[in-house]
């Protein structure tokens, strides 16, 4: 069943938003895990186009057992923290295609660490009541400290408390809330922005990207997605994991 209309005005939107975002469940209801999904969004034509790369992978081993590039047509202009609502529509579309349905996703975009804390992740997560991650390469909001030089360590990602966070939510010293982890997921690059999206707490997502990193900086249903839309076709069936 649907959640919602998509076509709004960027005010209900965020009204929207801030009515969906108490829904996000910030615990582990995991169940066993087969099958990870990893999605990339994108847009072509000059943005008239959104296009959703959508992977399929077998756990543990992490090979590729389906692909889909979904196109459509872009439904709302860009305005920053609503990209979720210009970009899911065609994420839902690849969905539909997929013959199995995947116990946990990775989107390539936030969670939680969101102002309103319903990034794409979160959002996805909700419509199709499935547990996400969101695995962001830059950061949306929040402030974080110096991240570790080491592989698979990470440091928190805070914000101020805001009117969407649980009322019995944890918070530190200065009273700001955890809303991700700037994670090292290789050395010498960049660090990764990862939040809980849907049905997952902080640490198992942290826990499961790590678990999916190979020898590049993102894990590696992400870096399929991602590599399946820039090449605008398949990619080899034979990646897996674990990589030497």
């Amino acid at each position: 069943m649907a959640l919602h209309e998509w076509n709004l005005t960027p005010e209900a939107a965020i009204a929207l938003q801030k009515q969906l975002a108490p829904g996000i469940i910030r615990e582990d209801t995991l169940g066993e895990v087969g099958l990870i999904a990893g999605m990339d969004i994108g847009f072509e034509d000059g943005g008239e186009t959104t296009r959703a790369a959508l992977v399929l992978l077998e756990w543990p081993s992490l090979t590729l057992v389906e692909q889909v590039v979904h196109r459509e047509p872009t439904r709302m202009p860009y305005v920053p923290g609503l990209l979720s609502f210009r970009e899911i529509p065609a994420a839902l579309g690849a969905f539909e295609q997929l013959s199995q349905r995947p116990d946990l996703i990775m989107v390539d975009g936030q969670g939680i660490a969101h102002p309103r804390r319903l990034g794409i992740a979160s959002h996805l997560g909700l419509w199709l009541d499935l547990p996400t991650i969101g695995v962001g390469k830059s950061r949306l909001c929040g402030q974080f400290g110096e991240v570790p030089s080491v592989k698979g360590e990470w440091t928190p990602l805070t914000d101020r408390r805001r009117e969407q966070d649980p009322s019995n939510v944890a918070v530190d010293e200065r009273g700001r809330v955890t809303i991700g982890a700037v994670l090292r997921s290789r050395e010498g690059v960049k660090p990764l922005f990862v939040s809980p999206g849907h049905r997952l707490s902080l640490e198992s997502a942290v826990d499961w990207v790590v678990r999916c990193l190979g020898r590049t900086k993102l894990p590696e249903p992400t870096r399929l997605a991602d590599r399946l839309a820039s090449r605008r076709g398949s990619v080899a069936t034979s990646s897996q994991l674990p990589l030497p």
